[in-house]
């Protein structure tokens, strides 16, 4: 009996397509595009069709001196000098080129001086006519690296003031006594030099208290400050003596929350900036400039702890003389070093100090008509008075 063949395996359907499952939901960031934008080290900018400012980032207010409250709606060429190229970046895009950029970029305002710096320009495309400007400048390191610096002379004239105070002191109060004791039994003309011994130990002694000063490593006691009052007292003291001739500029954010500082400190350390600008200034035309802004992303660690401070509020005291000379750049934090006839060259080692007590950052720049101190400073918080580190916030939570 003949076997039945096997049959052929039927053809294989191609397999359809499963349909997605009832539960299946496409995932969507949740993701505010301004966190993002608040997060990237550089000044980020939108600019419409009329030249006005609409959006400006974190780093953007900081880069500029100004609060977003200030610079939005605000137009573009308030902020850039006449005849810049970054308006004709701009203008090609808008005209249909998708991005232009230049580097060596020069921009200068008298809040903030000249920078040198990459301008990026792209289309943002909706709305059509705005557009996305990113400014390139690297300052954080720099602005680091001069904090140590300054740190470690303010540290140097320390140990130099602990050892003045117990070395030079005791001898020089022996010398002066028995300069005195001479004096009683020396003829007239004898007693000039007895005098004169006396008159430069008591120089000397008043050398090393002022020292003795950077040998004090208590504790600061700290709140909030305002730092529009300390400046206001500060300015009133100057132009009620030293700088009566001087005309002042004030360029103040009142938005500014409090410093977290010590009154009497920072009066020292702003008085003794404007005393040096005011003594920098000419006789005629003498001017000097003060502002505040807030920075976004600066931190600094406190001396003697691991805690690490957020240092949004910028000081800035400048003046137009003739600047500060090029050999004395790189050490002008150092003890000693004047330009001043009489000067001792310890008021600037003394701010570097007070700065670093206060874990903050101090830097200048100078250029003939143009030299500005800027001081870094952290907020007040409520978590600094039980002792705890102090959350940062972004500048609209601090000053919404």
């Amino acid at each position: 009996m003949a076997r039945a063949s096997a049959a052929a395996p039927l053809p294989r359907r191609p397999a359809r397509p499963r349909a997605p499952s009832s539960s299946y939901r496409p995932v969507r960031s949740c993701i505010d595009p301004s966190v993002m934008l608040n997060a990237l080290p550089d000044p980020v900018l939108v600019v419409d069709g009329s030249g006005d400012i609409r959006y400006v980032n974190l780093e953007a207010q900081e880069f500029f001196g100004l609060s977003a409250a200030m610079m939005e709606g605000m137009p573009l060429a308030e902020l850039l000098p006449p005849n810049s190229p970054v308006s004709q970046l701009i203008e090609q895009v808008q005209q249909g080129r998708h991005r232009a950029s230049q580097e060596g970029v020069v921009i200068d305002t008298p809040r903030i001086g000249p920078h040198h710096v990459t301008v990026r320009v792209t289309a943002l495309g909706e709305p059509a006519d705005h557009v996305l400007l990113t400014v390139n400048e690297r300052t954080l390191a720099r602005k680091i690296d001069n904090s140590l610096t300054h740190r470690n002379a303010a540290r140097s004239v320390t140990a130099m003031a602990s050892m003045l105070g117990h070395e030079v002191k005791n001898p020089l109060s022996g010398i002066r006594g028995a300069a005195q004791l001479l004096e009683e039994n020396c003829s007239e003309s004898d007693r000039v030099l007895t005098r004169l011994i006396c008159d430069e130990a008591d120089r000397i002694v008043a050398l090393v208290n002022r020292m003795e000063v950077f040998s004090d490593q208590r504790p600061l006691e700290r709140d909030a400050v305002n730092i529009h009052t300390v400046l206001e007292h500060v300015r009133k003291v100057a132009q009620s003596g030293f700088a009566r001739n001087i005309r002042f500029i004030e360029r103040y954010d009142p938005s500014l929350p409090p410093v977290y500082g010590n009154r009497d400190q920072l009066i020292q350390i702003f008085l003794n900036l404007i005393k040096n600008a005011a003594e920098a200034a000419p006789d005629s035309g003498g001017e000097i400039i003060l502002s505040t802004s807030y920075q976004h992303g600066v931190r600094m660690a406190l001396p003697g702890g691991d805690t690490r401070l957020h240092l949004p509020l910028l000081v800035s005291v400048q003046d137009n003389g003739d600047g500060i000379p090029d050999d004395l750049r790189s050490n002008l934090f150092d003890a000693f070093i004047t330009t001043k006839v009489n000067g001792t060259g310890l008021g600037l080692a003394l701010v570097a100090k007070i700065v670093g007590d206060h874990g903050g950052v101090i830097e200048f720049d100078s250029q003939p008509r143009r030299t500005v101190f800027k001081v870094s400073l952290p907020m007040f918080d409520e978590a600094q008075m039980s002792g705890d580190p102090a959350p940062a916030r972004g500048i609209r939570g601090a000053i919404g």
